[in-house]
């Protein structure tokens, strides 16, 4: 059979498979391959407050096996880890007969690449800390940091950031309001200093890190929280090809149409939406793609699975219609300041709410992968 597989069933991985498979022809087989059975909601944000406040980690983890709906025996999700990706197939570790696919390599017509990326790894316990310091004031960081103020309000929390803005792709007064916010929560801010990673190993009488700024400054504490950015899961990319993958930012080069591309010589100043490509069949989505400036969230995720299916679906009915071409909306963001209270951006405005939920409101979302729960006891999986 013909195939499209989407590889990662995330946010963007997600929509991209329910809209393929409502709008694909027949004869066509589509695999949403992902090595988790279960996604975690939102985990940039929701699984590191539940790591500060416990008792709602069973609403994070939502099962895939609902994605498609209604459930058809040529859309399938394949919980499995991709090893190898070429040009033509995917290489998992073992092979799924009742799914007609008896070999461990599984071909393909259409990709669409949706891996993400992964946060670094914390390091200790923070409720077992006295002082903990937050290095890196984005939106993940500032959540940490005021979600363990609120939390643990005996705790000394330093927030490290090495810009003199927080949030700087945002209007100003998103970073007053933050500031303002985390100096009424206690936190000590220092902005426009730079960690210097060789004194990271260094430690006082009383057993704490003492880490120190480009700048001289001497900082001690007894956790330390690394949230200087999201690195891509791109490795099978550069695998299949190097030049698909920027060697700086780690991120797979795309054209507009979101068809990844490769660093070739073009003339200056030539746009990569009029560049062709020898990946055609091959899209790239969410924060695993250099998509043009787009911030890395799930609704950008989101709507760039839209158009690379849109584009998908032109090319298997060879459409005479032009591919869509992605164009990043406006930036927005909503970044919770404590377990009640968030700001947002959206369309230029700036707004605050303070009727925040302790749980980000992780039940909300399990409707969108098809699962109707009632209760807590409907959550339990």
């Amino acid at each position: 059979m013909k195939t499209a597989i989407i590889l990662g069933a995330a946010y963007g991985g997600s929509r991209a498979a329910q809209i393929l498979a409502a709008g694909i022809p027949k004869g066509w087989r589509i695999f949403l391959i992902d090595r988790n059975s279960l996604i975690s909601k939102i985990d940039v944000y929701v699984l590191p407050r539940f790591s500060i406040f416990p008792g709602h980690e069973h609403k994070a983890f939502i099962p895939y096996r609902s994605v498609f709906q209604p459930p058809k025996d040529d859309r399938l999700v394949l919980h499995a880890r991709v090893l190898f990706l070429t040009a033509k197939s995917v290489t998992l570790p073992r092979s799924f007969p009742e799914h007609g696919t008896d070999t461990t390599e599984v071909p393909y017509d259409y990709a669409i690449y949706a891996l993400g990326s992964h946060l670094p790894e914390k390091q200790k316990v923070v409720d077992q800390a006295a002082s903990v310091l937050v290095i890196g004031g984005g939106a993940l960081g500032i959540q940490l940091a005021t979600d363990i103020a609120a939390v643990h309000p005996s705790e000394k929390i330093t927030l490290l950031h090495s810009r003199n803005r927080l949030l700087p792709r945002f209007d100003e007064g998103m970073h007053l309001e933050i500031l303002q916010s985390l100096e009424s929560l206690g936190i000590e801010v220092i902005l426009g200093e730079r960690l210097d990673t060789s004194s990271a190993e260094k430690y006082n009488e009383e057993g704490q890190r003492v880490v120190r700024t480009l700048s001289g400054r001497d900082i001690a504490t007894d956790l330390m929280l690394l949230c200087t950015g999201q690195k891509p899961n791109t490795s099978l990319l550069k695998d299949m090809n190097p030049h698909t993958v920027d060697a700086q930012t780690g991120l797979a080069r795309v054209l507009r149409t979101l068809q990844i591309s490769l660093d070739v010589a073009t003339e200056p100043g030539q746009d990569r939406g009029k560049v062709t490509t020898q990946y055609p069949h091959i899209f790239a989505i969410g924060d695993a793609a250099d998509a043009f400036g787009a911030i890395k969230a799930e609704h950008n995720a989101y709507f760039q699975g839209e158009v690379a299916v849109r584009n998908v679906l032109r090319l298997i009915n060879d459409s005479d219609e032009p591919l869509e071409l992605y164009t990043p909306g406006p930036p927005a963001i909503k970044v919770s300041l404590g377990l009640t209270r968030d700001v947002y951006q959206l369309d230029g405005v700036i707004a605050v709410n303070n009727d925040g939920v302790e749980d980000l409101q992780a039940p909300a979302v399990w409707a969108y992968y098809g699962i109707q729960v009632e209760g807590e006891d409907g959550m339990y999986d």
